[in-house]
């Protein structure tokens, strides 16, 4: 793998983050016509009907484990992105990203079974109370509770991407899982934007955040997953409370303090330490067997 091809994937899952937060942010402007509700809505209608167009799944051959696999991955996929939007109602989107990147990184801690990878945690918690440093009443308690039920939602989200991958080749498993998302999300939707879905321009907003937050970084992120380490591509998503907090800084206005920014990198270090710890966990439980 040459140098250039990784500097190229770099800047493919760099802009593919760019990509997410403006589609948030571009949520977050939408939420007074259409709800955050029905913003899930319309992201996952979207998203799905693309990745359907795309992947064109075979609906024959499957064990009924995987198509329960598809259909708990399709909940999970409705409850995390609505737990989010709704938490993005509430709090900055620095705040939000940076709450929710603990699913994962509890997850990986947990999976690298190593007592130094607790160091991280402690790290991760050092930043969650810098986050609250300008008194936890700034932040809506609502929306902090919407935020950790979207980090948990990541961590399932993680365990049943992997389990549906095994199950369904290419992008089958996902565009089917997206549709039942979309399916469950509808009638939340309808209720919560009303008669703003019958506004074209509504709609074509709609498409363009579930572009933004869906399909074009996650387009990005396979053809970078092919010229980069997988070690290397967690660091870099790791990275997404920074650019989350960048996002809402230019794009929406929302100022942190400087304890809040500390503390939103620290959970970014944070990551990044439990990243490289897991991989490392991961190599000596390979090397035996090598």
């Amino acid at each position: 793998m040459t140098g250039r091809a990784q500097t190229t994937a770099i800047v493919f899952v760099v802009v593919g983050l760019a990509c997410q937060e403006v589609g948030a942010s571009l949520a977050v402007l939408l939420f007074p016509e259409v709800g955050p509700l029905g913003m899930v809505m319309l992201r996952l209608v979207f998203s799905a009907v693309v990745l359907l167009l795309i992947a064109r799944p075979k609906l024959t051959g499957h064990a009924r484990a995987d198509w329960t696999a598809v259909l708990w991955f399709g909940v999970v996929l409705a409850v995390m992105n609505g737990l989010f939007y709704l938490a993005l109602e509430r709090l900055p989107l620095g705040v939000t990203v940076t709450i929710e990147v603990l699913g994962p990184l509890v997850l990986s801690i947990v999976a690298s079974r190593r007592a130094s990878a607790w160091l991280w945690a402690l790290l991760a918690f050092a930043g969650v109370l810098a986050l609250g440093s300008g008194g936890w009443d700034r932040l809506d308690p609502l929306g902090v509770l919407f935020a950790l039920g979207a980090a948990a939602s990541w961590a399932f989200y993680i365990l049943a991407s992997a389990k549906v991958g095994q199950a369904f080749p290419k992008l089958d498993g996902l565009a089917l899982a997206m549709a039942v998302g979309a399916i469950i999300a509808l009638p939340f939707g309808i209720v919560d934007a009303g008669p703003a879905l019958l506004r074209p321009e509504i709609i074509a907003m709609g498409a363009a955040v579930a572009m933004l937050s869906s399909t074009i970084p996650y387009a990005l992120e396979l053809v970078a997953l092919r010229r980069l380490p997988a070690a290397v591509f967690a660091i870099l998503m790791a990275s997404s409370p920074a650019t989350a907090t960048l996002a809402g800084f230019l794009l929406l206005q929302q100022h942190l303090s400087w304890l809040e920014l500390l503390g939103i990198a620290l959970v970014v270090v944070a990551s990044i330490g439990a990243v490289r710890s897991s991989n490392r966990a991961a190599r000596e439980t390979a090397e035996p067997l090598a």
